[in-house]
């Protein structure tokens, strides 16, 4: 079992969440430490409060990943004797690497919004707000037939063959004669230098994201038997994926609004929600924005939500979404909380799969600053 360190955890949470797809100015990253540190111990939370970091100390963490920024506004000073200058210090001095994804982690597939629609059992789930469009290429890679399957793998497990949610390990192989006449300064893995060599090769093809091109080349390079190998790439421009912020999706059958407002405080585990409408009428689709929803209350309206749920619902925005006509369960921003398990079962997947010694947890305190009476 190998001991990784921080980068090569952050590489596990791009492969979940890329950089790429934050929204503009959020500070997402590196908050606090150094991702050289060996990690044994991981933890997840939705927020970086004093309680959760002292909830690490206590467990020994060596890495907290989180959806919201500590560091969400750029500090003047770090004094010692204010809340946050207590945090970092702590961190600091038992050091704690601190990382966030946040917009990313909501925009993403697999993010905190598809755990929300999946927890809800959602179906034919759709963005709401797109946000950014991926470009593809295929790439077609030539091996000799005994080194096809590790060659696969190194293109499907680091995101060739991938299309949307729906759809992985994607690959075309078909079988041939491959020739080559190597000189007396190569060193070929089969055959001699000045003898023409005729190999039964495999062409593999799969399509892979175009930002994620440097990744899977350096990978199928590792892999591959050959000294030289052969890989051809071309653009693709037919496909492209979108991804934004929300889901839309159908519950397998409508209920009315009042029934689907228990149904959610069972399934987000949460004991309070406001809500904006009438609780008569019969929903089905569900538009679900985590976090502070307000500015897209017209995206979700037009993307023909029955119901919208979402959190931190302003009282103005309220009386807008009456006068829209767009029922909205405020069930507070609390319910990001799911991405904590969410993050530990995909991390856990790839972690087992890479052979790593890690140790994942989720943060088991309360950081929502609100108590119902």
């Amino acid at each position: 079992m190998k001991v990784a360190n921080g980068y090569e955890y952050v590489a596990i949470l791009e492969g979940i969440a890329p950089k790429k797809y934050a929204m503009e100015g959020d500070p997402i990253g590196l908050q606090i430490g150094d991702l050289a540190r060996k990690v044994r111990k991981l933890m997840f939370t939705l927020d970086v409060l004093e309680n959760v970091v002292d909830e690490a100390i206590e467990k020994g963490v060596d890495m907290i990943i989180a959806h919201h920024p500590l560091l969400f506004r750029p500090l003047k000073k770090i004094d010692f004797a204010t809340p946050q200058g207590r945090i970092v210090k702590k961190l600091i001095k038992h050091d704690i690497i601190v990382y966030a994804a946040h917009t990313n982690l909501d925009i993403a597939n697999g993010g905190v919004n598809d755990a929300i629609s999946e927890l809800l059992g959602l179906g034919d789930t759709e963005i709401i707000v797109p946000t950014y469009t991926e470009t593809y290429s295929k790439m077609a890679v030539y091996t000799p037939d005994f080194a096809e399957e590790s060659i696969r793998l190194a293109l499907v497990n680091n995101g060739a063959g991938r299309f949307s949610n729906r759809y992985s390990e994607c690959t075309f192989s078909v079988e041939g004669t491959g020739r080559f006449l190597p000189n007396d300064k190569a060193n070929p893995t089969i055959g001699k230098p000045g003898d023409l060599e005729t190999v039964q090769e495999v062409k593999i093809e799969a399509i892979f994201p175009r930002s994620e091109m440097d990744r899977i080349v350096k990978a199928v390079k590792l892999s591959h038997p050959y000294e030289v190998p052969v890989i051809d790439i071309y653009p693709l421009e037919n496909v492209t994926s979108k991804m934004g912020l929300g889901r839309i999706g159908n519950l397998p059958k409508p209920m009315d609004l009042k029934a689907f407002i228990g149904f959610v405080k069972e399934k987000l585990s949460i004991e309070n929600v406001r809500v904006i409408g009438d609780a008569t009428r019969s929903v089905r689709k569900i538009g679900i924005i985590g976090g502070d929803g307000n500015k897209f209350i017209h995206d979700v309206k037009r993307a023909g939500a029955d119901v919208y749920i979402t959190g931190d619902i302003y009282y103005h925005t309220g009386h807008d979404l009456l006068a829209i006509d767009l029922p909205t369960i405020d069930a507070g921003h609390y319910i990001e909380k799911v991405m904590k398990a969410s993050l530990l079962k995909q991390f856990d997947e790839v972690c087992q799969g890479y052979g790593l010694d890690i140790d994942l947890i989720v943060s088991e305190r309360n950081t929502n600053p609100f108590t119902f009476y």
